[in-house]
């Protein structure tokens, strides 16, 4: 069997079963794991397919896999605290208007709001409505919308004709993916219209991304690598993607 052949062959075989491993393609097209890894590769960067751990899975069915909000909360716990308290410190001590985005990164950052000032936070995540209410220091606008259990969030028609009537002074933005060529992404396509209408609403908008998602480009584009002013991540971004983006003219803050 040529390579070509091949390839369609596992395209087929991934679309019908939706996930196959690497033991099982070598055994099947009598090949070796290498050859196997090789061939996902090309065929990933061909779109058709999704490479994970151990395997792929066809590249539809992995746009509507999101994590829980709890188990992304525990993912790179301590990069994502480490972002938050460099993000924090970009803001005025004075206080300022602030579009807080749904997510364990934008949650971490929100929790460390000091109360020495005043704050406007305009949200439509829920976890960090409740976080911040009972505080006195924060005047707290929550979003209306329909409110998705994958993110606690409220997203949708509404939320994003509510988010027209407000200015922030700075959004902060999470990302499911983010490059200079496709630049800030995310499955869901409410999410995505959701996060286009923060990062509309916003005169300065900070992106807080673990390294993790630089490189990553998900089905739904909600903004161009020129919409955002600065992303703040973990020191294990590679370093060619971060002069690509310093390139593109963003501001990039090493946690």
């Amino acid at each position: 069997m040529y390579a070509e052949e091949r390839h369609q062959a596992i395209v087929e075989l991934v679309a019908s079963r939706g996930r196959v491993s690497v033991t099982e393609l070598a055994s099947h097209f009598e090949v070796t794991s290498e050859t196997v890894r090789r061939d996902l590769s090309t065929l990933e960067r061909m779109s058709l397919l999704r490479r994970v751990h151990g395997g792929a899975v066809s590249a539809r069915s992995l746009t509507r896999i999101e994590a829980q909000l709890s188990d992304r909360d525990q993912s790179c716990a301590e990069e994502k605290d480490r972002i938050a308290q460099a993000a924090i410190t970009l803001l005025p001590p004075t206080g300022c208007s602030v579009l807080m985005d749904a997510g364990s990164t934008t949650a971490r950052v929100a929790a460390l709001l000091p109360s020495n000032a005043q704050w406007t936070v305009i949200t439509h995540a829920v976890p960090i409505a409740a976080l911040l209410a009972p505080l006195a220091h924060i005047e707290l606008h929550l979003l209306p919308g329909r409110v998705r259990t994958a993110t606690q969030a409220a997203v949708g028609h509404v939320t994003v004709d509510a988010l027209r009537d407000f200015r922030a002074d700075v959004a902060f933005i999470g990302t499911n993916g983010i490059t200079v060529r496709h630049g800030l992404s995310t499955p869901d396509p409410e999410e995505a219209a959701t996060k286009r209408a923060i990062v509309d609403s916003a005169q300065r908008v900070i992106t807080v991304a673990d390294s993790t998602k630089v490189g990553q480009e998900r089905t739904k584009r909600f903004a161009d690598i020129e919409d955002i002013d600065t992303l703040v991540t973990d020191s294990a971004i590679d370093p060619d993607a971060r002069s690509a983006f310093e390139a593109a003219g963003v501001h990039v803050v090493e946690a």
